[in-house]
């Protein structure tokens, strides 16, 4: 893969619920830039590094999982967000847990067009849903706090 322009963070642990629309969330991305995809499974005792696994598979070109044997968070705060941080190699960061999904292909393509061409902004963010196990959603909107350089 050439360098990627983004590198996707995932982490999981004991998400198998959840995963799989993550995951798809991420490989419909539509982009003319290449991406990655980091995927840290936690040490999940259900089947969360198993569905990676197919994705791995599946999309080895753009997957760069990170299994462990032994869960890190418990190990040391912060842990987990280093490992994953420096095994990124895109100039932008996006963050995505496993139990969340994103539904826009376009997310990061309008992202990145965003902070390409507005050179004093360094992150952004979109509005979300937040959707319970009930059924039941709310909408938190965020165009309102996009984060410029500090000074």
């Amino acid at each position: 893969m050439s360098n990627p322009v983004v590198s996707i963070i995932c982490l999981a642990y004991n998400h198998e619920n959840y995963i799989r629309e993550a995951l798809d969330g991420f490989v419909m991305q539509k982009t003319n830039f290449p991406f990655e995809i980091i995927v840290h499974d936690d040490a999940s005792t259900d089947s969360t590094a198993a569905i990676i696994k197919e994705y791995e598979v599946k999309f080895p070109h753009i997957f760069r999982p990170i299994y462990q044997k032994e869960n890190q968070y418990s190990k040391e705060r912060g842990r987990v967000t280093r490992i994953v941080f420096q095994a990124a190699k895109g100039k932008y960061i996006a963050m995505c847990e496993g139990d969340d999904y994103w539904i826009d292909p376009l997310k990061l393509q309008r992202q990145v067009d965003f902070l390409e061409k507005n050179l004093d902004y360094f992150a952004c963010q979109h509005s979300r849903k937040v959707l319970f196990e009930s059924g039941e959603y709310k909408l938190e909107n965020f165009h309102a706090h996009i984060f410029t350089q500090c000074i």
